[in-house]
């Protein structure tokens, strides 16, 4: 078994904006409540290999990984995958953009499956993330119609 989880969001901005801001990984912390740092590692034309660090659990545990993106930006599309993979066998990403009216749709596709001695198995981490990927989506969503409307 494997998981796998797909969500969008209409972002009542351009395309552009919203391209050039879900794609500034440095600028994540901002962007994003979950993570505490973003720190790229190293830049190779459209790629980008960064540590993502998220803010202490519960338990006061801080979850960092190293992740790769590569921007298509002719297609609207980011792939990444999970580099440091950590409770997972594999993690595997399709950001798309398209616009929507006089907005933008950016849907999110995960595709993963977690090792036999992850703490949680393919279905927990499905709830998890289609749980916590709206919820930022709609955080990103906002704060880029704010963007938008300042530099409006």
């Amino acid at each position: 078994m494997s998981g796998h989880t797909e969500n969008t969001v209409h972002i009542a901005a351009p395309i552009d904006l919203v391209w050039t801001m879900t794609n500034d990984v440095a600028s994540w912390p901002a962007l994003f409540t979950e993570y505490s740092s973003a720190e790229i590692l190293a830049t190779d034309g459209n790629t980008v290999r960064f540590r993502l660090a998220m803010h202490p659990d519960e338990n006061g545990t801080v979850w960092t990984w190293v992740s790769e993106r590569t921007m298509y930006p002719d297609e609207r599309k980011v792939l990444a995958h999970r580099v440091e993979k950590g409770p997972f066998e594999y993690m595997d990403i399709e950001w798309t953009y398209a616009e929507d009216g006089e907005g933008t749709r950016m849907r999110w596709v995960q595709d993963f499956a977690m090792r036999p001695d992850a703490p949680v198995d393919d279905e927990a981490m499905t709830r998890r993330i289609n749980e916590n990927s709206r919820i930022q989506m709609e955080i990103i969503a906002r704060k880029i119609e704010l963007a938008a409307e300042r530099a409006s």
